[in-house]
């Protein structure tokens, strides 16, 4: 762990002002090694996993080159998913709130092109959005890039992986040939070096050491035939038997996703999937329903986790062990943080045995198969989780807020507000978890109750 001060840096006195309220004392191992050399104007290819601080580590160096008077967009940051895209435009306004009238734009898919182009008509010094989406606004005309200064790649591995690679290079190409190109990526295939080589110059490496503590995860390899009904067993006994509050299955496809979901939804369990093939509605309400203990289980592809914020996980389970021993690593990270263990659970056939040794390579460690829990945990009925969702046909148009919804859940004859759970207001609508033992009556309440003047549509959202 870095033990160097932010103060050691070349940075304004407003940010360093701004770092210490927010608590930031000493940097990251990744910020601490690439900050310098984003502060002194170098291409960079940093790696390091999720959670790093990478964010601040691009964030700080652009926000200090950054001139507000000049009502221009100065600095592009791509990222694969919409969910990370909003994540790192939230911490870069966190960032930059002693920086006055500085503007950051969000451009995602799965989002209305016409409100987006109307904000783009006023202007932005920042733009955080995804390459298809960047794409087709470069595309129509309605965005220009001629005066970006410094372009960030994020999860730089991952967008490849989605398929963004002719995206990312028609934005390049729209982009100065004297900007700073920043590249952040989690694992370094032979697909990032070559597109490194293409569009930086000289780029500095470094690579975080800090990896997430192993001592706080157990990890456990269970052995099956190569037989896809013994592997959803597996899958089954482990969650009957330790009934995590919430747990991620990791599988390597989109398919395989979708159909183990659907079977163990058969089987009774609250599950959510999680793949690329998802509507962008139905993406959100499934992180919705994880993120606020609706949903116990989010069965998920490798893409579609990436980035999202779904850490303190109780358990991890690889249904197939991943394609690379990095991946591995970085999905049983996802258990045992915040100093609280965390289980990670691996499933392989022979066909599979050259992935283990692949890993044993890797983590420098034997790895000995385990006996799966007693089938006699199968007679358990699966687990439900303790809150469920809610959705108001209204949001922040109709001018709801969350203590509306809160006030209307609890007042007379209402539920308790320890009983409530997570509110998420969006444009149209929102979400609010309540205790499934008080459904009925938080139902009555939001139906039969008024915020801001009238009533909202209510349903329970069961996946």
């Amino acid at each position: 762990m870095s033990q160097l001060a932010f103060s050691t840096l070349a940075l304004s006195p407003d940010l360093l002002k701004n770092i210490e309220s927010l608590g930031y004392k000493t940097m990251t191992d990744i910020q601490a090694q690439s900050l310098p050399y984003v502060l002194a104007g170098k291409d960079v290819i940093a790696q390091g996993k999720t959670g790093s601080g990478k964010t601040a580590a691009f964030g700080l160096g652009l926000l200090e080159k950054l001139n507000v008077k000049r009502f221009r967009i100065q600095s592009l940051i791509l990222c694969p998913t919409r969910e990370l895209a909003d994540q790192v435009s939230k911490e870069i306004r966190t960032l930059a709130r002693t920086i006055h009238n500085i503007k950051v734009l969000t451009l995602c898919g799965g989002m209305p092109f016409g409100p987006q182009v109307g904000s783009l008509e006023h202007g932005a010094h920042i733009i955080v959005g995804t390459p298809g989406r960047i794409e087709d606004h470069l595309s129509k005309g309605t965005l220009r890039l001629e005066n970006v200064e410094t372009l960030v790649l994020d999860e730089a591995d991952r967008m490849l992986e989605m398929g963004f690679q002719s995206a990312i290079d028609l934005i390049v190409d729209k982009t100065p040939l004297g900007r700073q190109t920043l590249l952040f990526s989690a694992t370094y295939p032979k697909q990032i070096e070559s597109i490194a080589q293409r569009i930086m110059v000289k780029p500095v490496m470094v690579k975080s050491t800090e990896s997430h503590d192993s001592s706080s995860i157990e990890q456990h390899f269970y052995k099956i035939e190569n037989n896809e009904q013994e592997r959803i067993e597996a899958v089954r006994l482990l969650l009957l038997a330790y009934q995590p509050e919430s747990a991620v299955v990791f599988c390597n496809t989109k398919r395989e996703t979708q159909e183990l979901a659907d079977k163990l939804v058969n089987y009774g369990f609250s599950v959510a999937a999680l793949h690329g093939d998802l509507e962008q509605r139905d993406r959100d309400q499934t992180l919705i329903r994880f993120a606020n203990k609706s949903a116990s289980v989010l069965v998920a592809t490798d893409v579609a986790a990436r980035g999202l914020d779904i850490d303190a996980l109780d358990m991890v389970i690889n249904y197939h062990i991943a394609r690379d021993s990095e991946v591995h690593v970085h999905r049983i990270g996802r258990t045992g943080r915040a100093g609280s263990k965390g289980m990670a659970c691996s499933i392989y056939s022979d066909k599979e045995s050259y992935k283990v040794g692949l890993l044993e390579d890797y983590l420098d460690k034997t790895i000995e198969p385990e006996l799966l829990p007693s089938v006699e945990v199968l007679n358990k009925a699966p687990y439900a989780p303790k809150m469920t969702t809610l959705q108001i046909d209204g949001g922040k148009k109709q001018k709801v807020r969350p203590g509306d919804i809160l006030g209307a859940l609890t007042g007379k004859s209402g539920i308790e507000g320890k009983q409530v759970g997570k509110i998420q207001v969006f444009d149209n609508w929102a979400y609010v978890a309540v205790e499934r033992a008080v459904l009925k009556t938080a139902l009555k309440k939001l139906a039969e109750g008024k915020m801001k003047g009238r009533t909202f549509r209510i349903r329970q959202i069961t996946g």
